[in-house]
């Protein structure tokens, strides 16, 4: 079964240098029917205008996961960590107990970006930070994993069992992948469009996916998608 969320049903909020499509309830969009997915608890699809950015603010309990698509995020910790996030970076920050971060586009160009919450499997870890790249290649045509409970295949880890991909699917090309019986999926479309197990979902669409023993992600133009394995 696939349960379509449009783009254009999402709460969307233009604040100037901050432009926000909340998929699940968050700050001030409340809808009590999207809570969330599972232990996938936020996807937020920003857009930072240059020279701005989000403050410094505090986060606990959650896995905090930044996915850019364009431009380049400055991140700075209380843990003591400063980076920058570029497209093909994955970034896992464990919020356990508490942490203080703020993000800003220090560039003249916008910065295009996904912010996903996942719930984790336990309450009070230590808070933690973990950043990798993942190149185009490992990502065209095939899922690439980025994020996983164990850390498997150079994926960041996350206090969840859950499992994220990346894929960049080019036109008339499809990925395939195999669920396990009891699990489910989101699929969130970062750019283009495809079509899912028959069902066309375009740039900014998400779908929740169950009792499908294989998902087909077919590209109709250039896309990029990101995928969760739940429990």
């Amino acid at each position: 079964m696939i349960t379509i969320r449009k783009a254009k049903d999402r709460g969307h909020f233009d604040f100037g240098w901050l432009d926000t499509y909340h998929t699940f309830s968050f700050g001030d969009y409340y809808d009590p029917q999207f809570m969330g997915f599972r232990s996938l608890r936020v996807i937020n699809e920003d857009r930072v205008t240059p020279r701005t950015g989000f403050p410094k603010h505090g986060h606990r309990d959650m896995e905090i996961i930044t996915y850019v698509f364009e431009g380049a995020l400055e991140h700075s910790d209380s843990m003591g960590n400063g980076s920058v996030i570029r497209p093909g970076d994955a970034q896992r920050m464990t919020a356990g107990t508490g942490v203080t971060h703020s993000e800003a586009n220090s560039s003249d160009s916008p910065v295009h970006l996904l912010q996903i919450w996942i719930l984790p499997a336990v309450d009070g870890l230590k808070p933690g930070y973990e950043q990798k790249t993942f190149g185009a290649a490992e990502k065209l045509n095939q899922l690439r994993l980025i994020a996983a409970a164990d850390g498997r295949d150079g994926a960041v880890t996350v206090h969840q069992d859950a499992s994220v991909y990346a894929s960049v699917i080019e036109p008339g090309r499809e990925v395939v992948h195999e669920m396990v019986s009891g699990r489910y999926a989101w699929i969130q479309i970062a750019r283009g469009s495809v079509i899912v197990n028959g069902a066309d979902l375009n740039q900014g669409d998400g779908a929740a996916i169950s009792n499908e023993a294989l998902i087909t992600i077919a590209g109709r133009d250039h896309a990029e998608v990101l995928l969760f394995d739940l429990a």
